[in-house]
């Protein structure tokens, strides 16, 4: 009798046949233990700050004169103060008081004015089937595979405090999710539910970028599908559909720029309009806050993270930017994934219509990676990959034994499970780290 497969091991433990319940069950068992761990750290840690949070509000000789009322009050917040971590305060402070420091502008405008149920996960399964179908076992194991991955990932307590990372990640891959949708209806000919589909996409990626800048990589893949339009006009001459289709795309694309702009102008108006008030930043030949808060007060930019303290954090990223870069180069490859069978592949979901959706999604987290590795404080891609859905399905495909990988040696398929491991001892591990406030954020 012959020994199991890797896909029927894995299957066995992680049934497909209820995706939300399975889902639903992994989510809050996985929740529950970091929330374990970040409240039983012990010790307020590296910073301070989060004790003075509830006390902002009055004279310090009013918390200091009340010192039994100060005992009660940090009773009843202890626990939740827990997630108030690092970045974090900025958060809760900015949607407590509103935008009262310069440097706050940095982090979300949209995240402080948005409270969401967070379903990123029930979305990155609806994505992955508009990916790779659902026809066979296979397909949908990959499919609950790659969306119980995001529950584990390297974001780990970040995703469970007040931070933007869980409500950018829902924004960003129900963006992807409803771009796939436009996709796949272009190709069934439904030309009004897809201009409607890429405008829906275009507002949820508008959304992400108000939450973090980099949801404006959202834009990319209307800069490739005005391109592309624009090559079918030259080819194909003029036509009504043929100039509607590059409008509809153009305006989804301003829409996305919008995300970045909005939040530009309020704060021009904030600081640069006022009489005797104006900051440095208002005479740059394009205002932004945001890179005048970036570039003076966290010293963001081309290299400048590239010193020798550094290089522990480096260490820290590299395992996560070599695996985003790594699957976006498979993205970049694959001709077809798991849906090999004709049989098996609806009318709408053609090869060539898969193989254009994961080659736009690569280059997308491929320029993320980049960017992370040269201009960012590196670290924070362990946080901000939780919102770019291909390095899960590479992961994925790759666990259940990806068929498109079979020169592949046993050694080498063991990879991604070691991959898989890790993540889940480094989520331990960092919600460790977080609840005692100690580097790294």
């Amino acid at each position: 009798m012959s020994s199991p497969s890797r896909f029927d091991v894995v299957q066995s433990a992680f049934s497909p046949r209820h995706p939300v319940k399975s889902l639903s069950i992994a989510f809050a068992l996985w929740k529950a233990l970091i929330f374990l761990v970040v409240v039983t750290c012990p010790g307020p840690g590296y910073d301070t700050s989060t004790s003075l949070l509830p006390y902002q509000a009055e004279g310090l000789s009013d918390v200091i004169s009340s010192t039994h009322k100060h005992r009660i009050r940090s009773s009843y917040l202890a626990l939740p103060l827990r997630f108030v971590r690092w970045d974090s305060i900025y958060y809760v402070h900015a949607a407590e008081h509103g935008y009262v420091f310069e440097q706050e502008w940095a982090f979300g405008y949209g995240y402080t004015r948005i409270i969401a149920l967070l379903l990123s996960v029930l979305v990155l399964y609806k994505l992955s089937i508009h990916i790779f179908g659902s026809h066979s076992p296979k397909q949908r194991f990959l499919c609950l595979l790659s969306a119980a991955l995001h529950i584990i990932s390297p974001a780990g307590a970040f995703l469970s405090a007040p931070y933007g990372e869980a409500l950018f990640s829902l924004l960003n891959i129900s963006g992807f999710y409803l771009y796939s949708s436009s996709v796949l209806d272009g190709g069934a000919n439904k030309r009004v539910s897809r201009d409607l589909k890429l405008l829906a996409a275009a507002t949820l990626f508008f959304a992400a970028t108000t939450v973090r800048s980099n949801g404006i990589f959202g834009g990319i893949l209307f800069a490739f599908d005005a391109v592309q339009q624009l090559w079918k006009i030259v080819c194909g001459g003029l036509s009504w559909h043929a100039i509607r289709r590059l409008g509809v795309i153009v305006v989804g694309g301003c829409v996305v720029g919008l995300g970045m702009i909005v939040p530009q102008v309020i704060a021009y108006r904030e600081y640069c309009m006022v009489a005797h008030v104006s900051r440095p930043w208002c005479e740059w030949i394009i205002p932004s806050i945001y890179g005048w808060v970036q570039e003076q007060y966290w010293n963001v930019g081309f290299l400048r993270y590239w010193t020798v303290p550094n290089i522990p954090l480096f260490l820290l990223a590299m395992p996560m930017l070599a695996l985003l870069l790594w699957s976006s180069l498979w993205g970049l490859r694959l001709s077809s994934v798991v849906r090999k069978d004709s049989n098996d592949v609806a009318p709408t979901m053609t090869t060539a219509t898969v193989t254009s959706l994961l080659t736009r999604l690569s280059v997308v987290q491929g320029v993320l990676a980049v960017l992370a590795l040269t201009s960012y404080h590196v670290q924070i891609i362990n946080r901000i990959s939780s919102g770019y859905p291909l390095w899960y399905w590479y992961l994925a495909a790759q666990l259940v034994g990806d068929a498109t990988d079979s020169s592949a040696t046993s050694k080498r398929n063991r990879l991604p499970a070691v991959l898989m491991q890790t993540m889940m001892i480094y989520g331990l591990i960092q919600a460790i780290l977080f609840g005692s406030f100690l580097p790294p954020a």
